[in-house]
C-alpha cells in the first residue's frame, strides 16, 4: 500500500522500519471512531463548498460501505498498512475513485488521529462507567444482606471495633463513586473537538468547525490548532483516573485474600472465581482478587509511559505521540477485564458470619464501649481508659473476654460496673448504637445503601 507521504520521497522505506513506524496493529481499534469523523468532515466540506455535495455524498455512502463491511468481517483490515486512516483512505479511493482522495482536503492526520482517539476513549470511557456501576450494585446488594453482620473492623491489621460487614463493604462503593465522578469529568475535559486544527496551524479552507462539533457530539471546539493537535492531557486524565480505581480494586482485592485464608476464613469464595494447585488437593487459591492486584501495577505503568513520552516534548506533534495509545488502550482493556470478573467474584462469595462474629469478640473491640459505659456512670475518660486496659490484659492473661468475665472481676477494678455492663459491650448493641451520620449502625448502612443507589439512578 502506498504512503499517504510518498510524493517526497524516493525510495521505498525499509521493511523493519515500515514494521517500526506503523501503528495499524493497536490503532485499527479506532476504525469506527476514523469512519464517523470523516463522515462528518464531509459533510462540513460540502456544507461550506469545499466539496460538491455530489462528491460529498459518494464519500460517506463509501465510507458508511467500509463500516457495514468491517464490522460484518466481510472486510479485514490490512495489516500492512501504516495506520487505521491509511487504510479507511486507501480503501475508500479503492472504491469510489479519485473522488475519495479529496476528503482528506482541509484537514491533517494529526488532527484526524487526535479526534478519533477522543471519540475511541470517550465511548470507552461509558463502557467503564456502567462496570463500574454493575460493581457498586453488587456491593450493595451484599451490603444489605449484612447490615446486622458484627465484624472486627480494623486499625493497623489489629481489630478495633465491632462494625457491620456491609459497613465495611459500603466503604469500597463510596470509593468507586468517586471514581465514576472522576471519569465523568475526565470525559467533559476530553470532548473537546480538535478536528480543523490540521497539522498545527489550521487551514486556509473557509471550514466550519462548530459544524463538526456538532456533528460528533463535542462541547466544542479546541481554541488553539496548536494544543489541538499536540494535547494528550485527556489521555492521560484517564489513565490517572483508572489507576485509581484500580488502587480501589486493589486494596478490595487484598482484604478478600486476606478474608478467605484459614486464619480469617470470613468469606469463601466461589468455586466458578477460584483456582487450585497442581500439588496440594486442599487448596483453594484466591486468584482472581491475585490477578487484580497484580494487575494495578500494569495500570500504573500504563500512566506513567504516558507521563514519560509527553514530559519532553516540544509542539506540536511528535512521532512519539503514536505512544499514547498502546498504553491507554492497555489500561483500559485490564481495567474492563478486571472489572468484568470481580463483580462476579464478590457477588458470589458466601459470609460466614459465626467467624466474624468470633473474631470480634476475640479481639475486645467492645473495649471502648466498655470504657464509654464508666464515662457514664461518672468517670473520666483517660480513667475509665485505664480500668478497661487492665481488664482487657486480666482476660488475655485468663483466657477470657469482655463478655465471659464475671462481674465480680469488673467491680474488683471499679464499684461503677454494675450487670449493665453486658449490655454494653454486646456487639450487636455496640454496633447498633453507633448512629452518627455515616457510622456503622445497621440502618446507617442501610441509608448508605440507598444514597448510592440514588446516586446512581441521578447521575
Amino acid at each position: 500500500m502506498e504512503k499517504l507521504w510518498a510524493g517526497r520521497f524516493h525510495k521505498a522505506l525499509d521493511s523493519d522500519v515500515n514494521d517500526f513506524n506503523a501503528s495499524i496493529a493497536f490503532d485499527s481499534r479506532m476504525y469506527e471512531a476514523d469512519i464517523r469523523g470523516s463522515i462528518a468532515h464531509a459533510a462540513m466540506l460540502a456544507d461550506c463548498g469545499i466539496l460538491t455535495p455530489a462528491d460529498a455524498q459518494q464519500i460517506t455512502a463509501g465510507l458508511r460501505g467500509i463500516l457495514e463491511d468491517l464490522q460484518t468481517g466481510k472486510l479485514e483490515i490490512d495489516p500492512t498498512a501504516e495506520d487505521i486512516h491509511t487504510f479507511v483512505e486507501a480503501e475508500l479511493t479503492a472504491r469510489i475513485g479519485e473522488v475519495g482522495k479529496r476528503l482528506h482536503t482541509a484537514r491533517s492526520r494529526n488532527d484526524q488521529v487526535a479526534v478519533d482517539l477522543r471519540l475511541y476513549l470517550r465511548d470507552e470511557i461509558g463502557a467503564v462507567d456502567g462496570l463500574v456501576r454493575g460493581l457498586i450494585e453488587a456491593i450493595a446488594a451484599k451490603a444489605e444482606e449484612n447490615a446486622e453482620t458484627v465484624v472486627p473492623g480494623y486499625t493497623h491489621m489489629q481489630r478495633a471495633q465491632p462494625i457491620v460487614f456491609g459497613h465495611h463493604l459500603m466503604a469500597y462503593a463510596m470509593m468507586l463513586l468517586r471514581d465514576l465522578d472522576r471519569l465523568a469529568d475526565c470525559r467533559r475535559r476530553m470532548n473537546v473537538s480538535p478536528l480543523g486544527s490540521c497539522a498545527l496551524a489550521g487551514t486556509t479552507y473557509p471550514t466550519d468547525r462548530a459544524q463538526t462539533t456538532a456533528l460528533l457530539g463535542f462541547d466544542r471546539p479546541c481554541e488553539n490548532s496548536l494544543d489541538g493537535v499536540s494535547d494528550r492531557d485527556f489521555a492521560v486524565e484517564l489513565a490517572a483516573a483508572l489507576s485509581i480505581l484500580m488502587m480501589h480494586l486493589s486494596r478490595f482485592s487484598e482484604e478478600i485474600i486476606l478474608w478467605c485464608s484459614w486464619e480469617f476464613k470470613f468469606i469463601e469464595l466461589d468455586d466458578a472465581y477460584s483456582t487450585g494447585s497442581s500439588i496440594m488437593p486442599q487448596k483453594k487459591n484466591p486468584d482472581i482478587a491475585e490477578l487484580v492486584r497484580g494487575k494495578t501495577g500494569r495500570v500504573y505503568g500504563d500512566l506513567t509511559t504516558l507521563l514519560t513520552m509527553l514530559k519532553g516534548l516540544p509542539l506540536a506533534y511528535n512521532k512519539d505521540m503514536q505512544e499514547d495509545k498502546e498504553a491507554i488502550f492497555d489500561a483500559l482493556d485490564t481495567v474492563k477485564l478486571c472489572l468484568t470478573v470481580f463483580t462476579p467474584m464478590l457477588a458470589t462469595m458466601r459470609v460466614n458470619r459465626d467467624a466474624m462474629r468470633k473474631a470480634a469478640a476475640g479481639g475486645f473491640t467492645g473495649a471502648t464501649d466498655c470504657a464509654d459505659y464508666l464515662v457514664r456512670k461518672g468517670l473520666p475518660f483517660r480513667t475509665a481508659y485505664q480500668i478497661v486496659g487492665e481488664l482487657v490484659a486480666h482476660c488475655i492473661e485468663t483466657g477470657q473476654t469482655l463478655e465471659s468475665l464475671p462481674l465480680e472481676e469488673y467491680r474488683r477494678l471499679s464499684p461503677a460496673f454494675d450487670a449493665d455492663v453486658y449490655d454494653a459491650i454486646d456487639l450487636d448493641v455496640c454496633a447498633k448504637k453507633r448512629i452518627s451520620f455515616g457510622g456503622t449502625s445497621p440502618d446507617s448502612v442501610r441509608e448508605q445503601v440507598r444514597a448510592a443507589r440514588d446516586w446512581l439512578a441521578t447521575h
